[in-house]
């Protein structure tokens, strides 16, 4: 089973948060067995497995694999809903993604205040990370453009090119100051998490905010999947499953 691309934001969150040691608490567990498109007329669900593996809403008309099906008004009047929420929830999610990375890598900054052997170099990595994100964001999600592989591609490569570096620099620069007895540089440990967490507190908060706005939506686009009254040989769609557990309490 896949996480839809919309999801995937909501991973993003706990995992820039965890990185951060923020105690940010988006208990959003989003599920679907198909990838999610979107363009300027259509939302596109697509599957290799299953059936059916092509759904498509246009204007409150339904096309499932290779037709256009006939639907009553009251699903007509569900799918331009659907539409219409799934646009409205694309800024968001490409602005909590932005939210997420940039926790992140203001966590990974902070520590390399310390412990990089090249600070500067370090913070310029991670800038350059933060612009290739944005520029994946910004191809990939919009309220007229939504692609789940570009996404996932374009996030893979902005962190898959500066993190491993930046945190093989810092382990290295730490084993480097243990080895040789470097106090002054040990004691940047001293609060290490206190300063980390005074510098990203706030946006987590924020973040959390915006995440739970996003759940909410999903949950949304849920009720209406499940709403459906169109059956595809005798089943539900079944586009979409939401699960919003209580929340677990804040990190100590």
């Amino acid at each position: 089973m896949r996480i839809v691309a919309m999801g995937c934001v909501l991973l993003l969150v706990c995992g820039g948060a965890a990185a951060a040691g923020s105690s940010v608490n988006v208990n959003c567990d989003v599920d679907s067995d198909y990838d999610f498109a979107l363009t300027k007329k259509s939302v596109i669900l697509t599957r290799k497995d299953g059936a059916p593996k092509t759904v498509l809403m246009r204007q409150g008309r339904l096309f499932i694999d290779d037709r256009w099906v006939g639907i009553g008004a009251a699903d007509r009047d569900r799918l331009v809903d659907y539409e219409r929420e799934a646009r409205a929830a694309m800024p968001l999610a490409a602005q909590i993604g932005r939210d997420a990375a940039t926790i992140a890598f203001t966590a990974l900054g902070e520590v390399a205040k310390g412990f990089s052997r090249d600070p500067e170099a370090t913070e310029a990595k991670l800038q350059q990370a933060r612009v290739e994100l944005d520029r994946s964001l910004a191809r990939s999600v919009s309220a007229t453009h939504f692609n789940s592989s570009e996404l996932g591609k374009g996030i893979g490569e902005a962190v898959a090119g500066v993190v491993p570096r930046v945190v093989g620099d810092i382990v290295g620069g730490a084993l480097r100051a243990a080895l040789t007895g470097d106090t002054a540089q040990l004691e940047q440990l001293d609060n290490l998490d206190a300063r980390i967490e005074a510098v990203v507190e706030p946006r987590a908060k924020a973040l959390e905010r915006n995440a739970e706005t996003l759940c909410r939506a999903m949950q949304s686009l849920d009720r209406i999947d499940d709403a459906l009254e169109y059956r595809h040989d005798g089943k539900p769609l079944d586009l979409l499953r939401v699960e919003a557990r209580d929340r677990a309490k804040p990190l100590d």
